[in-house]
């Protein structure tokens, strides 16, 4: 190995190595960022299809999740559904032929994302998955709609700040030709069996948020249940004066990167022979 190679050698290494470690940092905010593209493109094309449809069309999705609300809600609650049962399930609230019933939008964590039918892990990577076996979002009382969402994936931020929401805190519902808005009213950790909160209740009409806790454990279930609240689409929706959280996933990276960068230079500067002149001077 000639002298020239070998004295730059470590700093190919420590280069490389560098390089690696930096991926590694950014593949999450990378990936999420091109993740939240695509949920942004579903939720664009969702809006442009139900844009196409009639009063008539409405009409008919819309009496159809009614009537399935009220025949759910004289059932005891139940998440195994039959295959006769699950062909209805998918086509309540399909305006689209795609599976998105509608968008769920919370100011306060960052999140707009794509509703889509059931829970399956390939529903669970792209969006928000609706609970079968609890009520569609209508609008109506003595339904209990259950939104399920990750928290924690490397590709995809998704539920992973659902855990900053406080009671007070509200978040939309953007459902074909329709916007409800929910506040949160109570918040409750509960084993993955504990279903209780999830029970209809009479001439209440509830959205409760799903998703796994705590953070990378993932052996409980964060409830964020919320009430339907009035809504008014010339002033939208009120959140409170500190609506914006960021996660440590989303700040990391502008802290991290440049003292990455900073010790990288550091090193170079340090191994490379204009140092060792200078300091010998």
């Amino acid at each position: 190995m000639n002298k020239k190679l070998k004295k730059i050698l470590p700093n190919i290494i420590f280069g490389i190595i560098f390089l690696v470690g930096l991926s590694i940092f950014l593949y999450p905010s990378v990936s999420n960022y091109i993740n939240s593209k695509h949920q942004s493109r579903a939720v664009a094309s969702y809006d442009e299809a139900i844009a196409a449809l009639s009063k008539e069309d409405y009409s008919k999705f819309w009496q159809a999740a009614e009537e399935y609300n009220e025949a759910l809600a004289k059932r005891p609650l139940s998440f195994n559904l039959s295959d006769e049962e699950l062909e209805e399930y998918r086509s309540i609230l399909d305006p689209t032929g795609t599976g998105v019933i509608g968008t769920i939008e919370i100011p306060n964590i960052g999140v707009h994302l794509p509703i889509y039918h059931g829970t399956e892990e390939s529903v669970l990577q792209v969006g928000i998955g609706h609970l079968e076996g609890t009520s569609f979002p209508t609008g109506t009382p003595t339904t209990h709609v259950a939104l399920s969402g990750h928290r924690g994936l490397p590709s995809s931020k998704l539920f992973t700040d659902l855990d900053q929401m406080i009671e007070g805190d509200s978040f939309l519902l953007h459902i074909m030709d329709k916007t409800f808005a929910y506040q949160v009213d109570q918040i409750s950790i509960v084993l993955p069996e504990e279903t209780q909160d999830l029970v209809i209740q009479n001439n209440k009409e509830y959205v409760t948020l799903v998703t796994c806790t705590p953070y990378g454990v993932n052996t409980h279930r964060l409830l964020v249940r919320a009430k339907r609240v009035d809504y008014n689409e010339e002033t939208k929706l009120i959140v409170p004066a500190d609506a914006t959280r960021y996660g440590n996933l989303t700040v990391a990276p502008f802290i991290g990167a440049p003292a990455l960068l900073v010790i990288f230079i550091i090193f170079l500067i340090r191994t490379s022979g204009w140092y060792r002149r200078k300091k010998k001077k």
